[in-house]
């Protein structure tokens, strides 16, 4: 997932990026408001979509 392996820490994440895009610092609670602000939420889907290709899948975390 962009460079990292799991999940875990998205805020965390998008701080980083921020930081590397802009050049600038966020703390990570200023991160999720500015999301929300955005009108972004922290859900993840309960389902997984009915087009998804196991197989392209498996290929796409090989090459990455």
């Amino acid at each position: 997932m962009h460079g990292w392996p799991d999940r875990a820490g998205r805020l965390s994440r998008i701080k980083a990026l921020i930081g590397r895009r802009f050049h600038g610092s966020y703390t990570v609670r200023g991160v999720a408001a500015l999301l929300g602000r955005r009108g972004w939420t922290c859900r993840v889907p309960a389902l997984r979509a009915v087009e998804r290709d196991e197989v392209a899948v498996a290929g796409w975390m090989k090459e990455a």
